[in-house]
């Protein structure tokens, strides 16, 4: 029993020290001493999703606090009578959620997918709010992360409001380009449909201003995969 304990307890430090290290730029750990985010870490368990997983349960949000260790998981909402829908955010390593929830306790109508094969670790939200109350001076590591999510928040209802969709297509490329290697990331191989979900659009409309980023020689386009040609050209199309 003694050395099962002992390898319980030695494959716990490395899971551990394997968290730390990828999410070390996660807000909620950053600020921690190993003390202190070992006692945070101990509250959560890793779970694996697979692609196009959905949680629709807002009471499931209401009972456990997600952070991302690998893939995407978009965050959207979805209109009861027309069925459009919106992404709200799209989550990957070192986001985590359901942070309304855990503020204030209320369960809410939102809805979450992996677009990958996506890891988790997860927690109760009550044993976080336990902890987060033993450890009041914590609280401050959620505002950043909270002030962010507000300003993206921010920045889409005025895209939407005051810029037509071929200027937030622009935006949404060169938002994502990589400034050292110059690739798309993040959204290079999303279906057209998830892209327009992401501008408040639709698959149509999209696909028609991406055929038009094809032609004039700023985008190469394959099934289901998206590369930056000439950034240069999405660039002045945008300050036009």
């Amino acid at each position: 029993m003694l050395i099962i304990k002992d390898r319980t307890m030695k494959r716990e430090l490395i899971l551990k020290h394997k968290y730390r290290e990828i999410l070390s730029e996660c807000d909620l750990l950053k600020s921690l001493d190993k003390e202190t985010s070992d006692t945070f870490l101990g509250l959560f368990r890793e779970e694996t999703w697979p692609k196009n997983t959905c949680i629709l349960n807002s009471e499931k949000l209401s009972l456990k606090f997600y952070i991302v260790l690998s893939g995407r998981v978009k965050m959207y909402q979805v209109d009861p009578f027309s069925g459009k829908e919106l992404t709200l955010f799209l989550l990957t390593t070192c986001d985590f959620f359901d942070i309304f929830c855990l503020l204030d306790s209320r369960a809410h109508t939102i809805y979450y997918e992996s677009l990958d094969e996506v890891t988790v670790l997860a927690a109760p939200m009550e044993s976080l709010r336990n902890w987060l109350d033993e450890n009041p001076n914590e609280y401050v590591n959620l505002l950043p992360y909270a002030g962010k999510q507000l300003r993206l928040l921010e920045n889409s209802l005025f895209e939407m409001t005051f810029n037509d969709i071929s200027t937030r297509l622009l935006k949404l490329l060169i938002k994502n380009v990589n400034k050292k290697s110059r690739h798309l990331e993040f959204i290079h191989d999303l279906p057209n449909k998830e892209i327009a979900h992401l501008l408040g659009s639709t698959r149509t409309v999209v696909n028609r201003h991406l055929q038009l980023l094809k032609h004039n020689g700023s985008l190469k386009l394959s099934r289901n995969k998206m590369e930056v040609q000439d950034l240069n050209i999405l660039l002045q199309m945008l300050d036009c």
